[in-house]
């Protein structure tokens, strides 16, 4: 599988909510820069997994509307927009953000992340 079709595949999935799903697609090493409108947070390997298990009890699914993924060798950007359906109202999806990552891929798995996003 090519990094672009990894990326696709994590951003297709249900990682986001599900711990056992996101281990799969992360590296063991892997960190996340992540500059959102509340500043800027740097995650590890186990705060993303922490992050996914909360987010897992406020949404029953999440969803990556991909507008624009490109692939160079070992690092893949993507841009999305990012959709949520709570547990209290699991048939409305909620708009949540624009996102843009860049990605560098290790050993097939999601290494260094470079995330920006915006509510609106």
């Amino acid at each position: 599988m090519s990094a672009k079709e990894i990326v696709k595949s994590f951003y297709k999935s249900d990682a986001f909510i599900n711990t056992e799903i996101m281990k799969e697609y992360l590296h063991p090493e892997c960190i996340l820069d992540w500059n959102s409108s509340k500043g800027f947070i740097q995650r590890n390997y186990e705060e993303i997994l922490n992050m996914t298990s909360d987010i897992s009890r406020a949404y029953v699914r999440t969803k990556a509307r991909i507008s624009h993924i490109v692939e160079e060798g070992n690092i893949v950007s993507v841009r999305f927009d990012h959709y949520a359906k709570t547990i209290e109202n699991p048939r409305e999806e909620m708009f949540l953000a624009h996102m843009m990552v860049i990605w560098e891929l290790k050993d097939n798995k999601l290494y260094r992340g470079y995330q920006m996003s915006q509510v609106m």
